[in-house]
């Protein structure tokens, strides 16, 4: 993938969105993006979605030391070694379901959601939030950025068409999924393993005080997040 097809840029204070052209199975248009935050710590937190282009790795390089590498849930994987490799001191965290499904069985993880108890802190909970989705298939987890009130997750929640991450493309994304269609809460029901822990999950996000979302796959929803979620996730809430 020529950097050239690759969009960055700040969407809140410290918050930088890496986008891209990504198909799923080769067809469905769906977009890929990595998320990148600049820490009131120190440091840089990143859920690492799409390639460490030198582009993308000049970008995050200047906003400081990456301490965290994130993986959003069970299939979000395939790039956790290329950063790691990359900024070896940063503490690798994912989910438990990710381990199977990686080929690169050597990579050590510093946490993960599924494993650890839920109580356990990774050290971002002052700024960042997060969720793991164990009724979810792809065990995803949802993170809360406080500072900007965005909302940051992989599987969940896709807003489709891709126009943002195509822009660059010659390929115009066709795939049409908005949060709020009959469709998508239907997709959501049927990759929905358990019940009462989405209900759970999906109150404790709903509750979180958010307007922005965004997403690995299709456009950031800038304003009227929390509505989307609700819309979305309406079956789980009453």
């Amino acid at each position: 993938m020529s950097k050239s097809d690759v969009i960055i840029r700040e969407v809140a204070k410290d918050v930088w969105i890496f986008s891209r052209p990504f198909a799923r199975f080769g067809i469905i248009q769906m977009g890929g993006r990595s998320t990148a935050i600049k820490l009131r710590q120190g440091g840089v937190w990143v859920l690492a979605s799409t390639p460490l282009t030198q582009d993308t790795r000049n970008k995050i390089d200047e906003l400081g030391e990456v301490k965290y590498i994130i993986g959003a849930d069970a299939v979000h994987h395939i790039f956790l070694g290329e950063f790691k490799r990359a900024y070896p001191n940063a503490k690798l965290i994912g989910v438990e379901g990710a381990i199977k499904n990686m080929s690169d069985k050597d990579l050590q993880f510093d946490g993960l959601w599924g494993r650890d108890l839920p109580s356990r802190n990774y050290g971002f909970e002052d700024e960042i939030k997060h969720c793991y989705f164990s009724g979810f298939r792809n065990k995803d987890v949802a993170f809360l950025h406080m500072p900007s009130k965005s909302l940051i997750e992989a599987d969940l929640l896709l807003n489709l068409p891709a126009n943002e991450q195509y822009s660059k493309s010659s390929c115009s994304p066709h795939m049409n999924l908005k949060p709020d269609s009959w469709f998508h809460r239907a997709i959501i029901n049927n990759t929905t393993v358990d019940a009462e822990a989405m209900r759970r999950d999906a109150t404790t996000v709903a509750n979180w005080d958010f307007d922005r979302i965004i997403p690995c796959h299709g456009d950031v929803i800038e304003t009227d997040g929390n509505k989307m979620w609700r819309a979305l996730y309406d079956a789980f809430l009453n």
